[in-house]
Formats: structure tokens, C-alpha cells, sequence
């Protein structure tokens, strides 16, 4: 009789007192025989000891190399904009000052943290790390994340009023402003880059993306950090454009001591693994089930 009512009880969710009127007896001797189950081990019941977002950040850092990251809890709804709360603590901890120098990248991640609130660090200096598009879509907004970024610090605005992928020849007109070089200048000199990680063309639309044709041909890639292409290894992918962008380079950004991607998708686990490896970036925000798949998909040591 132990097994049966341990099956009627955790098998088939049947209350005790419908067990005890089943088979005839008391609710007491059903309670009792549940117990001498658990006891005598034909039941075993198992607490899950789930990582929490603490424990799940020391693995990402651990396991992708990382200078810094931060895991949150994925909210019901907002998971990007959840992840303002983790970005505004490292920025506080990169210990900014006035003159210190934020490059901004493009993306729905990154348009979203900086809706939802940057802290104050008067005197900071913002700039985008792109050139813009010719896109309405509110994400490609690079210039107006900027200005946002630059309005929550109590910082300064420098804008890239050129676009990321012009002619060669136009390439060296645009660098030639006064403008657009001296905010081009900044790149060398920044101190914390905020970038989102772009999904691979397989699986994105191409208006998703806003990709050229000879970027939606990288089909093969895992990914991309301003347009800068790579393999889930790290490895770089060289395409048509590559060599005419307006946007800070591969050896810019593993030159600034802290790139914060933010991303929040569990799609994107190859992409985020592929930037760290690339160095493309240094540090992660993200939500635990982005962080869960991260952990799941590299190999196991």
C-alpha cells in the first residue's frame, strides 16, 4: 500500500483525504504511510540548489575572462530595462570623473538603459562610438543616445554627424571636419565604452539589423560589436566594409579598460561569448536566463 498511495499522492495529485476516501481508510493512516514512503526512500523529494545572479556573475567573469559583470533576476516584462540598475553600478565603480570620456554605441539594449537613467557624474564627456544611418527606427539613434547619456551624467555631448559606412572617398571628407575629427579623437582616449552585441544575420531580419548585403552574406558569423564581425572562437570576420566605417576599431575598443555589453536574450548566448573572446568587450550585463544559456552553451572544463 506505500507505493500506491505514494503514487496517488505525488504522481496522480491526489489530496490525502481523497486517497483516504479512495481507499477506505482514515486521512491519519494515509499522512502516516506518506511519511514511512519518505522514510524508507520509496520517495525522495529534491530541493533544486539554483544558482542565484551573485553566483551566476563570479561564473561569467570566471569562465568568459571578464573584467566585470552583473547578472539581474529576468523581470516578467523590461528585461533590458532592468539592466540600468546593474549598469549604473559599475559606471559608479569605474570611478569617472570630469574629462573622463564614455563612447556610446547603437542598439535596443543600449537605448534602453540609458532611458531608464545613468548617474551623475558631472563633466563627464559622451560621443558616439559610430557613425549614424540612415534609419528611422528609434534604436539607430546613436547621436540622440548620446545627447541622453550626456543630459543623465550632467556631461558633455559630442556628436558623429557622418555615416558609419560612407564611400572610401567620403570616408576622408567626413574625417577631415573639425568636427567630426576631433570627436573622432575621443576614441583613443575613452575610458568606458557602452555597447549592445548584435544577433548573428541567420537568425535576425535584415531590417532588424539594417545590415548591407554584403553584412547579411556573414551568415556564418556569431555575431557583431559595432559592425565589427566574429566567430563564436573570437575570430575576426573581414567583409567589404570593414576597412570604410566610421566607428571606433577592434584595437580602439580592447584598448579602453572598461566595454560594457549589454544584452538581455538568451539568442544572443553565442554572440556574447564570441565578443569576449574577441575582446571586444570586457565586461556583461545581462538577466539570469541570458546568463544560464551563456554558462550552457560554452563547453564544459
Amino acid at each position: 500500500m506505500l507505493h500506491t498511495v505514494a503514487k496517488l499522492h505525488y504522481e496522480a495529485e491526489m489530496s490525502q483525504v481523497d486517497i483516504a476516501r479512495q481507499l477506505g481508510v482514515s486521512t491519519a493512516t494515509i499522512s502516516r504511510l506518506l511519511q514511512r514512503a519518505r522514510a524508507e526512500g520509496i520517495v525522495r523529494i529534491e530541493v533544486l540548489d539554483l544558482a542565484g545572479p551573485e553566483e551566476i556573475t563570479g561564473q561569467l567573469i570566471d569562465r568568459l575572462g571578464l573584467r566585470d559583470a552583473a547578472v539581474v533576476e529576468t523581470p516578467a516584462a523590461g528585461a533590458l530595462t532592468a539592466l540600468a540598475g546593474p549598469l549604473g553600478g559599475i559606471l559608479k565603480q569605474a570611478q569617472l570623473v570630469a574629462g573622463s570620456v564614455v563612447a556610446i554605441g547603437w542598439g535596443r539594449a543600449v537605448r534602453e538603459v540609458i532611458r531608464a537613467g545613468l548617474p551623475r557624474i558631472p563633466g563627464v564627456l559622451t560621443v558616439a562610438a559610430t557613425g549614424g544611418m540612415q534609419q528611422h527606427a528609434a534604436h539607430f539613434q546613436v547621436n540622440e543616445f548620446v545627447r541622453l547619456a550626456a543630459e543623465e551624467f550632467g556631461g558633455i555631448p559630442h556628436f558623429i554627424h557622418a555615416p558609419y559606412l560612407p564611400s572610401s572617398e567620403l570616408r576622408e571628407v567626413f574625417l577631415g571636419d573639425a568636427a567630426i575629427s576631433d570627436a573622432v579623437a575621443l576614441w583613443d582616449r575613452t575610458d568606458v565604452a557602452i555597447v549592445g552585441i548584435g544577433l548573428p544575420h541567420a537568425i535576425n531580419a535584415p531590417e532588424a539589423s539594417a545590415a548591407t548585403p554584403s553584412e547579411q552574406a556573414l551568415v556564418h558569423a556569431a555575431g557583431d560589436v559595432l559592425r565589427h564581425y566574429f566567430h563564436a572562437d573570437g575570430a575576426l570576420i573581414a567583409w567589404e566594409g570593414e576597412g570604410r566605417m566610421i566607428a571606433m576599431s577592434p584595437a580602439q575598443l580592447r584598448a579602453v579598460p572598461l566595454v560594457i555589453g549589454v544584452a538581455a536574450s538568451p539568442e544572443k548566448a553565442t554572440a556574447i561569448i564570441g565578443a569576449a573572446r574577441a575582446q571586444l568587450i570586457n565586461a556583461v550585463i545581462t538577466d539570469t536566463k541570458t546568463a544560464q544559456a551563456i554558462l550552457a552553451t560554452l563547453p564544459p572544463r
